[in-house]
C-alpha cells in the first residue's frame, strides 16, 4: 500500500490536536507525508491554527477565537483537556507550524471560515506561504469557495482545493471553476468512477476521515493515489500488514 498517509490535525488521538505537540508526534511517524490543519484569524489579524471556531472545547478560553488578540490566545491552555500530559500546550500560530515542518512534511492547510467571517484570511495565509515555500510542498483548502476564489485572485499558481462531504454530479465542473487540482472529500463518497473522473482531471483526492484499518486498505486499493487522512496514523501501518488480506471485499467501494 503505497498511499499517502496524512496525519488528521497532527497524530490527533493521541495528542491534543492542532498543537506543536500533535504535530511533532506525527511528524515522528515514518508513515506520514502530510499533515492536515486548520487555520482561523486572532483579533489583530494573525493566523492560527485552530479548528472550531470557539475555543470552549480544546481550550480553557471561551468565546469566539476571532474575538481575542494573539497575545491572548497564547495565554490559554490548548492541551489539559485531552491530558494532563500535554497541560500548557498552546495555540500554534501558523507560522510557528510552518517553521517546524518545512522540508519534513507536506501541509494541507485548512482555511477554517464561512462567508465574510474572515475577510483577510486568505491574503494572510497566502503572505505566510508565497516564496517561502514550494507550490508541491502544500495545498489551501477550504469548505468555503469564496476563500478559495480569494486565493486564486492573489496568485492564480497557488495549489487549492475544495472540501466537501458529497459527490454532487457537476462536481468536476465546480472544481475547473474554483481552479482546484485537488478535493478533500468525506470517505464514504470516494469510489471508482469518482477517483476515473478526477484522474482524468488531473485532479488528486484524499478520503477523510479514516480511522478503520478495514476502510483504510479498501479506499486505498482504489487507487494508490488517494491519500488517507486519519486521526490514527498507525492504522495506515496495520492496513498495510499482510493480517488484513482476509478482511477486505473486493466488491466494496464500487
Amino acid at each position: 500500500m503505497d498511499n499517502p498517509c496524512v496525519a488528521h490535525r497532527g497524530y490527533s488521538s493521541l495528542a491534543p490536536e492542532n498543537t506543536i505537540a500533535a504535530f511533532k508526534l506525527a511528524m515522528e511517524q515514518e508513515q506520514v507525508s502530510w499533515i492536515e490543519l486548520d487555520v482561523q484569524l486572532s483579533s489583530d489579524g494573525v493566523p492560527v491554527v485552530i479548528h472550531d471556531f470557539r475555543l470552549e472545547r480544546t481550550t480553557n478560553g471561551s468565546g469566539n477565537v476571532r474575538d481575542h488578540t494573539l497575545a491572548e490566545l497564547k495565554k490559554l491552555d490548548a492541551g489539559s483537556w485531552k491530558s494532563k500530559k500535554y497541560a500548557g500546550e498552546r495555540i500554534p500560530t501558523l507560522t510557528e507550524v510552518l517553521e517546524l515542518t518545512k522540508g519534513k512534511v507536506k501541509l494541507n492547510i485548512e482555511l477554517k471560515t464561512v462567508g465574510n467571517m474572515y475577510p483577510d484570511l486568505a491574503a494572510s495565509v497566502v503572505g505566510k506561504l508565497y516564496g517561502v515555500w514550494k507550490p508541491r510542498d502544500y495545498v489551501i483548502t477550504s469548505f468555503e469557495t469564496k476563500a478559495l476564489r480569494q486565493v486564486k485572485r492573489i496568485h492564480p499558481e497557488i495549489p487549492t482545493g475544495l472540501i466537501i462531504n458529497a459527490s454532487p454530479a457537476d462536481l468536476a465542473r465546480q472544481l475547473e471553476e474554483l481552479g482546484c487540482h485537488f478535493l478533500s472529500i468525506g470517505y464514504p463518497y470516494v469510489t471508482k468512477s469518482l477517483i476515473k473522473e478526477m484522474n482524468s482531471k488531473n485532479i488528486r483526492v484524499m478520503a477523510w476521515t479514516i480511522d478503520s484499518s478495514r476502510i483504510m486498505r479498501n479506499i486505498a486499493a482504489l487507487d494508490p493515489s488517494i491519500m488517507l487522512c486519519t486521526n490514527r496514523p498507525e492504522l495506515w501501518n496495520k492496513a498495510n500488514s499482510r493480517k488484513l488480506s482476509k478482511l477486505f471485499k473486493p466488491n466494496s467501494f464500487k
